[in-house]
């Protein structure tokens, strides 16, 4: 069962944290992936409160913009729920989903998984992918001030999770480092067909790019 008043709030905290925060990652980012789990939450069992609160603070201190440090969101979204007097097992649940629920290269095991996680990292997923997901991609490397593209750098497909969160290669590898692969890796059944249109939409886009770079279209 949901809870308007601590949905409410929690939005107005998110907004509040995330006023200044990278385009990719900011508060309309997050928008987007509440809605996104909404909808996959309604093919899936799962606790609802748990999900709309795992996608408003998913981000809310992502360890890119805080030195690395991944244990940040976890305690600030603890602390703010703790203040909204949310239950013990609902803050611990949400701050699973938090450490969990990132890419970080794809080579590692998780160590938490349940219903409302999957939820929540398909929903987020779906913001890496199609048309928002492109232009979050070149928002990032913008931001990050990286090569658009080096025919010469040739995506890294193996990283270590350490490898992943230091790597500065041009932002076109990072299709291939992520982006193409999360397809694969979607855990609902509603997240992996919303996915299949938007993978597509990408694999036209770099299509196309490539035709402009050498000049042949």
């Amino acid at each position: 069962m949901s809870n308007p008043a601590l949905i409410h709030k929690t939005i107005l905290f998110v907004k509040e944290q995330l006023k200044n925060a990278e385009g990719g990652h900011d508060w309309f980012h997050i928008q987007r992936v509440y809605n996104n789990a909404l909808k996959i939450a309604e093919s899936e069992e799962c606790d609802l409160l748990t999900v709309q609160l795992g996608a408003l603070l998913h981000d809310i201190a992502d360890s890119k913009f805080h030195d690395g440090d991944e244990t940040v969101g976890p305690a600030l979204a603890r602390q703010f729920l703790e203040s909204e007097g949310a239950p013990e097992g609902v803050i611990s649940h949400v701050e699973n989903i938090i450490k969990n629920i990132s890419f970080k290269g794809g080579n590692f095991e998780r160590a938490f998984n349940s219903a409302e996680l999957q939820i929540v990292q398909d929903a987020d997923r779906l913001d890496a992918l199609g048309a928002i997901g492109i232009a979050r991609t070149f928002n990032y490397g913008g931001f990050k001030n990286r090569t658009l593209y080096n025919p010469e750098i040739a995506p890294q497909l193996n990283m270590t999770k350490e490898e992943y969160k230091n790597n500065n290669a041009p932002t076109l590898n990072h299709f291939y480092e992520k982006l193409l692969l999360l397809k694969d890796r979607m855990n609902t059944r509603t997240g992996k067909e919303m996915a299949e249109a938007r993978h597509r939409y990408m694999e036209g886009f770099l299509s196309q790019f490539y035709a402009e770079w050498e000049g042949e279209r």
